[in-house]
């Protein structure tokens, strides 16, 4: 199956006029109307999409299509997404899938899933509960916003200032709200853990400690490009200086003595979902929606046993190899205090991740049939470091006009050891999240939903970072014992979550038992593990979606190995995880499947 059967010549199909209620074959329109029909559904549905979400368009380079910022907490989002996917499921009964061929096939599976798993959530009622406890101390709006206001692409006109000024007054519209949701939540008795409400609140006085000037939401007025002139400037400046001042920093000050005062006397002193109302049906929803597999808590907590007594194995072979004498526990405080193990400098860090990308190019086409064009870089975290985990990876806009960049938390120098940054930079870099991504994004022979749609197969994104990894040795890295030691630590952490996300969500374990667990089978620093634990206990369920997507792929690689023998080609099996974008992994397993019952 190859890329340009997917949804080949579609895009200047003639346009279906009328959705049928019935099936419609290829018997009847012939396999390019039908496919033209099938097209313009996919791309009717992601323009609706789009309409929801203007950031995610503007970081894709793209102006938005309706609003210049839709609240996502608001009544008009959620029925307008409930009206899209309900209409989304009627087209698609509209279209014989065996109709198709095989590429547009996948396409029409991801689609549906999509708004299966969304409208399930709606009809559950998850969805609404999901609105009255917002609080997300990794993820939420209330940092991601500063985040995307400090970035500097996307300001490079007058309109492009003005835009992101309206956004800026939208999110303050948003931080408001979110008081009014939560006080909703509290009135139906949805309460979020205590440790994320502090967390939250930590954040919010920190932004609130910063003078203006500094502050990332003015930021955009202190890069002005060569093309704005000293008067539009002058207006800008003042634009902005107000917004911040009179609207955003009494928004975050709300939030301050809303969460201190009324929120938190009444926040669950349990860290998982399990202390809240209805929150089983929550969690169960959120292992659906990042593992998505149906696998029970209790099951992902088992295989994470396994996979944790498996690579503590491994890593003794690591200790002994590197001469150490003391037990594993010994060895795990080694790493964490010994200070040749860590930067002190920003840039002395930057330095060793430039080293192993230019180390990995080479060997790069021994396992790989394509580049992407974009660039990848490491960049201090813009906003907040001392209260924000290790960082995340933002992929560049599609054209590759920028470059994909690995956010680093600077603040955490001191927690980050050296002998993790080649699997670190494997994972987020090459061939891991930036390879992945922008592979997809710069293939313009992908329709949208397979080119830009991540968030419903975290499962597979994750689990292809963590499976890039494992491809260490074949690309000329883990050398040593001690860097060998680092990926297998990075790997022992990716099976830890399973344990401690399931523990805390689902089995009743307090924050502190979590943390113990990690710090026994993982050479973090404490302050790591604290902030890691704390993701897990306010983004359920995504810290399960790594090894078990990881897990899926070795199984299909391993099947594809026997299946192939010795015309197996390492190049072109990746090409079949790569080339469709990131599917849930029942749609990925079929598809590999069929590709070897067609070799």
């Amino acid at each position: 199956m190859r890329r340009r059967e997917l949804l080949l010549g579609a895009a200047g199909a003639a346009t279906a006029a009328v959705v049928m209620s019935t099936p419609v074959s290829a018997a009847i329109l012939g396999q390019d109307d039908v496919r033209a029909r099938f097209a313009q559904v996919v791309r009717d549905g992601q323009r609706a999409d789009d309409a929801l979400n203007p950031l995610g368009l503007a970081r894709r380079g793209e102006r938005p299509i309706g609003d210049l910022f839709v609240d996502p907490l608001s009544d008009a989002y959620a029925a307008k997404l409930e009206q899209n996917k309900r209409g989304e499921l009627r087209a698609l009964a509209a279209i014989d899938r065996a109709a198709l061929p095989p590429g547009d096939q996948i396409a029409y599976d991801v689609f549906r899933y999509q708004a299966e798993k969304a409208l399930e959530d709606i009809d559950s009622g998850v969805f609404a509960i999901r609105r009255m406890a917002p609080l997300n101390a990794s993820f939420g709006l209330h940092v991601e916003f500063p985040d995307y206001m400090s970035s500097a692409s996307g300001f490079d006109t007058v309109q492009d200032y003005e835009d992101r000024l309206v956004q800026l007054d939208g999110f303050t519209g948003f931080m408001t709200a979110t008081v009014a949701r939560l006080r909703q939540g509290m009135a139906a008795g949805y309460h979020q853990p205590r440790i994320v409400v502090r967390n939250v609140l930590g954040q919010v006085e920190a932004f609130l400690s910063l003078p203006v000037d500094q502050s990332p939401l003015y930021s955009p007025v202190t890069r002005f490009p060569d093309a704005i002139g000293a008067a539009d400037r002058t207006r800008l400046e003042a634009a902005y200086r107000q917004a911040v001042e009179q609207r955003a920093y009494p928004a975050y000050a709300l939030w301050r003595d809303f969460l201190r005062d009324e929120y938190l006397p009444h926040a669950t002193e349990g860290a998982g979902l399990w202390a809240m109302k209805d929150g089983a049906r929550v969690y169960a929803s959120d292992l659906v929606r990042h593992t998505t597999t149906t696998m029970a808590a209790e099951e992902i907590h088992r295989v994470g046993l396994k996979e944790v007594a498996s690579i503590r194995e491994e890593m003794e072979g690591a200790r002994r190899a590197a001469g150490f004498q003391g037990d594993l526990s010994a060895f795990f405080e080694h790493v964490r205090t010994e200070p040749s193990f860590y930067y002190t400098k920003p840039a002395d860090l930057i330095a060793h991740f430039e080293r192993i990308e230019a180390k990995v190019w080479q060997k790069m086409p021994e396992l790989f049939s394509r580049r992407p064009k974009a660039a990848f870089e490491v960049r201090p975290l813009p906003a907040l470091g001392d209260q924000r985990g290790t960082g995340y990876y933002r992929p560049g806009p599609p054209d590759a006009s920028q470059p994909g960049v690995l956010y680093f938390n600077m603040a955490m120098l001191n927690t980050r050891p050296i002998p993790t940054l080649e699997t670190l930079a494997l994972h987020e870099g090459v061939p891991g999240h930036h390879y992945q991504i922008s592979l997809v994004q710069e293939d313009a022979s992908l329709p949208d939903l397979l080119r830009f749609r991540l968030a419903p197969a975290t499962a597979y994104s994750e689990g292809w970072g963590l499976y890039a990894e494992s491809l260490g040795k074949d690309l000329g890295l883990f050398t040593d014992p001690y860097q060998w030691f680092g990926h297998l630590d990075m790997e022992m952490l990716r099976a830890v979550r399973l344990v401690v996300d399931t523990g805390l969500h689902a089995l009743r374990w307090d924050r502190q038992q979590a943390i113990d667990y990690m710090l026994a089978n993982t050479s973090m620093a404490e302050r790591d593990v604290a902030v890691e634990i704390d993701r897990y206990i306010t983004n359920a369920g995504q810290a399960c979606a790594y090894k078990i997507g990881e897990l899926k792929i070795q199984e299909l690689r391993q099947r594809s190995e026997q299946a192939q023998g010795t015309a197996f080609d390492i190049r072109r099996f990746h090409d079949q995880i790569l080339d469709t974008g990131a599917l849930p992994l029942d749609v990925l397993e079929a598809k590999i499947d069929r590709w070897l019952s067609e070799a």
